[in-house]
């Protein structure tokens, strides 16, 4: 660690500052910023509209997600309080990279700008970013910190994709953006199919998986909405065309009580605004770039000019000695055994002798880090165990399929419910959290707790026996916004094993 504490702040309107020797904060023009200076409009969401570059011939695919958008008044508003953290972040990359603005609105329709979204695929944040994917583009994941839900490096990463994307498909947005959803394999094999047919190779006249054609025509729907949301039912709240976060280079690691302490932020806030953190501090890879709103900024270089060069977190790594126990160790160090088993991922109270263990010393208690990875994983199991819920340890021989079929859920539910990769094995004696089907809803809301309700996308397979009506009123929704959320027709007939998507309100219980 460097005798005097740096701190670099990238001010996204355009201007640059540092922590000098002093820990005093300079700020200054930075000549080569990397943000654009181009915005005219007042308003962000007016800007998109105002700029929207990819060309388009309007047919029924897009007009059906319109007339859906106009049914749920609350749509965009609701949208619109999710992402007025992060938009003009977003905007100001895809101007940065010399991508269309349109790309801006992508999380709208991966995530509802919800950064802990996390799907059954494990796909998480805006981006909704699978684990290999981000592997490619530099995503890392460690036990700080998940980059897939970090705003600023799955943005870039995003945007990146794109931009790769549509060089392989010779500057075609449309297919690029199919293939983000779809992948680029897969949009190929169509493109394929149609050459070998003599059919057309454009995105509308492709052979393509059901979600991915309607996530291209949900995207240029929402793009054609915000150029009169009035007319659409929609009152949108305006985004100030400037930024709301500034990023923040730590060259120390940071405790967020400390933080919390400093800026008066409370501390859901610092993990909204840094949904990549999992644990009670900041990574100790440095340096470590988090976002804090522009109004605290002063707050905390002043604060930071008082610390001096002290150490901003307390840790220590420890050798296990002969006659060691983890109480022993808590009790010497001052902290607790739940707070070691947490910083070393200890699933019971063994500990080896020579082995090291880190021991942090956090600055509050593990319950006052509300949304880092572990207490996320408390409220999930909810201790208080009651009918409607149930926590099941896992045993010799299980899969997530076998406890599937024993408690009559699916797969993708357990995945969802306990955030969890499906394809990687089930350690013994992990407990996992089982809803029943009558109460997922509520109770998904009470696990997690976060306040937020979003609009979340399920796959429903028709079974023998349903209909439309059944399955509009098991999820209570719109026999009407079940076909457009499908492009089904009056005359279609449901088939057994036919995949639909059903649009439900839900709190997002995955924010892993």
């Amino acid at each position: 660690m460097r005798s005097a504490l740096i701190l670099f702040v990238i001010v996204l309107s355009g201007c640059q500052g540092l922590v000098d020797s002093n820990n005093k904060l300079a700020r200054f023009n930075a000549p080569n910023s990397n943000v654009s200076q181009n915005f005219q409009d007042d308003d962000l969401w007016g800007y998109i509209a105002n700029n929207q570059e990819i060309n388009f011939g309007f047919n029924t695919r897009i007009q059906n997600h319109i007339d859906w958008i106009s049914t749920q008044p609350d749509y965009l508003a609701s949208i619109s309080k999710r992402a007025e953290p992060f938009l003009y972040l977003v905007v100001s990359e895809t101007e940065r990279q010399g991508v269309p603005i349109e790309l801006a609105l992508l999380p709208i329709v991966e995530s509802d700008y919800y950064p802990f979204s996390y799907s059954h695929g494990t796909a998480t944040g805006l981006w909704q970013f699978i684990p290999s994917t981000g592997k490619m583009y530099g995503l890392d994941d460690d036990w700080w910190h998940e980059d897939r839900r970090d705003v600023l490096a799955s943005t870039e990463a995003a945007i990146r994709y794109l931009k790769d994307l549509n060089k392989m498909f010779d500057g075609d947005w449309l297919l690029s953006i199919a293939a983000y959803n779809a992948g680029p394999g897969r949009v190929q094999r169509a493109i394929d199919k149609n050459l070998k047919e003599g059919k057309k190779i454009d995105y509308w006249s492709l052979d393509l998986p059901q979600e991915t054609e309607r996530y291209v025509p949900k995207l240029l729907a929402i793009g054609s909405v915000l150029k009169n949301p009035a007319l659409h039912n929609q009152t949108l709240t305006k985004i100030k065309n400037k930024p709301f976060l500034e990023a923040i280079q730590l060259d120390s690691q940071f405790d967020l009580a400390l933080i919390a302490q400093w800026t008066g932020l409370s501390i859901k806030e610092i993990y909204s605004y840094n949904p990549g953190l999992k644990r009670w501090a900041t990574p100790e890879d440095l340096p470590y770039t988090i976002l804090l709103p522009q109004e605290v900024i002063n707050q905390f270089s002043d604060n930071l000019a008082k610390q001096g060069n002290r150490t901003k977190i307390s840790w220590t790594r420890y050798q296990v000695k002969k006659g060691d126990s983890l109480s022993l160790i808590a009790e010497n160090y001052k902290t607790t055994v739940d707070q070691i088993k947490s910083a070393n991922e200890l699933n019971n109270d063994l500990i080896k002798l020579n082995s090291y263990l880190i021991v942090p010393l956090a600055k509050e208690s593990e319950e006052y880090y509300s949304l880092s990875e572990a207490q996320r994983e408390k409220s999930r199991l909810n201790i208080n165990k009651n009918s409607e819920k149930k926590v099941y340890k896992v045993v010799t021989g299980d899969s997530l399929w076998l406890i599937a079929v024993k408690h009559d859920v699916t797969v993708n539910e357990l995945v969802r419910w306990n955030q969890i990769a499906p394809s990687k094995p089930l350690s013994i004696g992990k407990e996992l959290v089982i809803l029943n089907e009558d109460k997922k809803k509520t109770e998904l809301a009470k696990i997690m707790n976060t306040g937020i309700d979003i609009n979340k996308k399920i796959v429903y397979t028709v079974r023998s026996g349903d209909n439309l009506s059944l399955i509009a009123q098991k999820y209570k929704v719109k026999v009407s916004e079940i076909r457009a959320w499908n492009d089904l027709n009056e005359e279609y007939i449901l088939q057994p094993g036919d995949k639909l998507t059903i649009t439900i309100n839900v709190v997002n219980s995955n924010l892993s």
